[in-house]
């Protein structure tokens, strides 16, 4: 079973401490899609145009099992190839029906509560950048770092991604936790050195070794030393 996110500074069963012994975790990196925002159904409205316009037989829970990845990664997981025209068609999907897309309940305000709390927060996504900013705009959170599969290195559970938002933030892999909702987060945190909690909220199952869940963002809380300002709102 895995581990439930807890108000303890004691270790979790897979050896996770989710506060240092003199002061709490400072940086919050978090996964987009299935985390802070729900885009299932914007997923599931543009994968349907791909298989329409390319003629697939592949069906959207076969593309799902393989979230968190870069696009050319997931389509090379499902064997498919001319992956350029079909990126496009999906891009091109996606945006027209990013209206569908919802915020999951009380992430804004859990975001909020943590920048009031000092902690740098940062965006580790495999979407593309110039889909993912409308969505990070509607949070209207102070995001000192976004990495997306725009930019330089692997993607996805390769672990640079996350290294890369450390190094824009000048902060060591001890001082960072990364929220995600599928396999390949929890391994690119591993490979990165960095504390994991699984959203268990998202749409993907952790692996092992079972790491702490997170419940509901507003779960997220409880990694906080949680003061008067926050009594009877948000807990």
């Amino acid at each position: 079973m895995p581990s439930r996110l807890t108000r303890s500074s004691t270790p979790t069963s897979g050896g996770t401490r989710l506060h240092h012994d003199t002061e709490p975790l400072r940086v919050l990196l978090l996964d987009l899609d299935g985390v802070l925002v729900d885009t299932r159904p914007v997923m599931e409205s543009a994968w349907r145009q791909v298989r329409e316009d390319h003629s697939l037989d592949v069906p959207f829970e076969e593309y799902e099992r393989h979230l968190g990845r870069p696009f050319a990664d997931i389509m090379e997981q499902l064997g498919l190839a001319d992956v350029e025209p079909i990126h496009q068609t999906y891009s091109k999907a996606s945006t027209a029906a990013s209206h569908l897309a919802r915020q999951f309940d009380g992430v804004a305000e859990v975001l909020h509560a943590f920048a009031i709390a000092d902690w740098r927060l940062g965006i580790v996504t495999s979407k593309p950048l110039d889909r993912a900013t409308p969505l990070l705009a509607q949070l209207g959170v102070p995001f000192a770092t976004v990495r997306t599969p725009s930019g330089v290195g692997r993607g996805k559970p390769a672990p640079d991604p996350i290294l890369l938002a450390l190094i824009d933030l000048g902060a060591d892999p001890a001082d960072a936790l990364y929220v995600g909702d599928m396999a390949v987060d929890q391994e690119a945190a591993r490979r990165a050195g960095v504390s994991y909690v699984h959203a268990g909220w998202g749409y993907g199952t952790p692996s092992s070794p079972a790491p702490v869940v997170a419940e509901s963002p507003k779960d997220l809380l409880r990694l906080v030393d949680t003061g008067p300002f926050l009594e009877g709102s948000l807990l």
